[in-house]
């Protein structure tokens, strides 16, 4: 069986380079054989040459390839096919083979598909060093990622975080800027290049802002981003959020309003909060939509860890779901055989698949009507119904007949003593006018409200520069301040 044994060269100084390393070198060069070299930008390698010891550098594959993940994943090929040609290798990384090293992480798992025997031998990582320096104790939580492919799901404020392979300014810009979607832009770091090299060696606290500013980056270099528990930093969390709810539902120490909650008992809260978005939206705010979508979501979390305490679901439930859905219902986006090339496509392909999910868990179909909430405000629930019936076939064929049925419902309304049933009639009428004029019925009245409002405002400002009030005006003058309004273009 072929055999490759990895070895590490140490974070870069001579006394750190493990003496298990050193006699595996020596060995393999008493015995002749050339020994598989990922980089030789490296500062242990100059000690070793001096010492006779001889290498096959693989830095050309860091030319040919575009990407991190195809050069590692060349050099880790090649490692397998020297070894599968000659017997056995010794291939030689930066630091420890099992940290930060992913042509290893490659060659064990192509080693077990093909059949070659890969060993893991002596090294010392950077890492070690990196946290004496920093005074850390990994035991304290831990995190260590890779800066040219850093996410901001993967960060966690409350653990200690390590960067390696911020090789240059372009990667520390990326990681600056990841980062700074979770710290303050003036946050400490520490910026580590070549700990424990002596005369290469330079460690530096600085704010995160800086860090790409540096001229002395390189392939040496990692960043260090320190635990914290400041409310500036872990109140951006959605689960330092779920905390705070859960311990304002502590049955000892919690809040007695939260406590007395129940799904049933939030509901009018949860419209209130939607609404309140709904009219953030409306009146253009993007900084009262922020806060306002922060009290939709308190309701969210307060009903899942209401759910939790029942044993029915939780907020990772509630996520799994709609996360599920999302994937499931845009095949034409996650990679399925679905193609929407517009947004109607793409609303028939939601219909479709919805439709599916319905037959599979067994859903018997009802009225077409079913799927519109009971609870829904009457104008939405008629546009929503309309538009149902219009799907199968129930509908005006021209806008023509609208405008007609408006007019009847007029008539009828002054001629009956229904009052209720027909003006009922009459919004119904509307509505439907207003889905076929492809205007949102909800939208069009509350941008009517908006106006009013504004001119109202108006007469009353004016009022009270006359040393009146609405109360003690005409409507003869109301109404003429009323005109003046629609002049000054209050809307």
């Amino acid at each position: 069986m072929a055999k490759v044994t990895i070895v590490g060269l140490g974070p870069g100084s001579w006394t750190g380079l493990p003496l298990g390393t050193y006699q595996i070198l020596e060995q393999e060069q008493k015995a002749g054989r050339s020994i598989l070299l990922r980089t030789e930008r490296h500062p242990v390698v100059s000690d070793l040459c001096a010492k006779g010891i001889v290498f096959s550098a693989l830095d050309s594959f860091y030319e040919e390839a575009e990407e991190f993940a195809e050069v590692y994943q060349r050099i880790a090929e090649h490692v397998l096919s020297e070894a599968q040609a000659r017997g056995e290798v010794v291939y030689a990384v930066p630091g420890h083979p099992g940290v930060a090293e992913s042509t290893v992480v490659i060659l064990r798992r192509l080693g077990r598909e093909r059949g070659t025997e890969v060993v893991i031998g002596p090294g010392h990582s950077f890492l070690d060093d990196l946290l004496v320096s920093v005074g850390v104790d990994p035991m304290d939580g831990l995190l260590l990622l890779d800066g040219t492919s850093l996410f901001p799901r993967q960060l966690n404020p409350s653990l200690h975080l390590v960067l390696a392979q911020v090789y240059n300014r372009d990667v520390a810009s990326d990681v600056k800027l990841t980062l700074m979607t979770q710290y303050p832009d003036d946050y400490e770091v520490t910026v580590a290049r070549a700990v424990g090299v002596e005369g290469l060696e330079r460690v530096e606290r600085m704010p995160l802002y800086m860090i790409d500013r540096l001229d002395w980056i390189d392939h040496l270099t990692t960043v260090y981003v320190p635990a914290t528990t400041s409310e500036e930093v872990v109140n951006r969390q959605l689960w330092r959020f779920v905390e705070i709810i859960a311990a304002l539902r502590d049955p000892d120490t919690g809040c007695p309003w939260d406590l007395k909650q129940t799904h049933k008992s939030l509901r009018k809260y949860l419209l209130e909060e939607a609404y309140e978005a709904a009219d953030a939206i409306d009146r253009d705010d993007p900084f009262e939509l922020a806060d306002e979508l922060g009290d939709v979501l308190l309701q969210i979390v307060l009903h899942a860890q209401i759910g939790s305490e029942e044993g029915t679901f939780d907020i990772h439930e509630v996520i799994r779901n709609v996360t599920d859905k999302m994937i499931r219902r845009h095949p034409h986006v996650f990679g399925g055989a679905m193609e929407a090339d517009t947004a109607d496509q793409v609303v028939a392909n939601w219909q479709e698949i919805k439709a599916q999910e319905k037959a599979e868990r067994g859903e018997v179909q009802g009225s077409v009507l079913d799927g519109v909430p009971a609870s829904l405000p009457a104008m939405t629930a008629a546009y929503k119904i309309q538009k149902k019936a219009a799907d199968v076939g129930f509908d005006w064929d021209d806008v023509s007949y609208v405008y007609q049925k408006v007019k009847e419902e007029i008539t009828e309304l002054e001629e009956t003593d229904d009052k209720q049933g027909e003006l009922g009639d009459l919004f119904f009428a509307l509505v439907n006018l207003a889905r076929f004029l492809k205007v949102d019925p909800e939208e069009a009245l509350a941008g009517t409200n908006r106006k009013f409002r504004s001119r109202f405002s108006y007469i009353e400002q004016r009022l009270r520069e006359q040393g009146k009030t609405p109360e003690q005006s005409t409507l003869e003058e109301m109404d003429r301040l009323w005109e003046e309004a629609k002049e000054a273009g209050k809307a």
